[in-house]
């Protein structure tokens, strides 16, 4: 099983978010995850949703801000162990070319 998720912790702070969104990333380093850390967000990838859970809650708990929001959004495929990077690799083919503008 290949678990995908999509993960934005936006702490409401004064200035930039940078320093906090670190500690959340950071926090992603205590669990069987693989990341990616993009400008809206952060790409998780595991065997198991309870890990991706258990790395959600992590992050969320680093940020120290009186308001944290986090949104969540995950792919549970049961039926295959493709990873994450396939998906990309399926819209690749079809445009045949790399799905970027740059």
């Amino acid at each position: 099983m290949t678990v995908t998720a999509f993960l934005a912790v936006s702490p409401t702070v004064e200035g930039s978010m940078a320093p906090e969104i670190a500690k959340a990333v950071e926090a992603l380093e205590s669990f069987d995850v693989a990341y990616e850390t993009t400008p809206m967000g952060t790409i998780l990838e595991a065997e198991a949703v309870s890990e991706i859970f258990a790395a959600a809650q992590a992050a969320h708990e680093a940020v120290d801000s009186d308001r944290v929001g986090t949104f969540l959004k995950i792919d549970d495929k049961r039926t295959t162990d493709d990873p994450a990077a396939a998906k990309v690799d399926a819209v690749e083919d079809h445009l045949g070319r790399e799905a970027t503008s740059r």
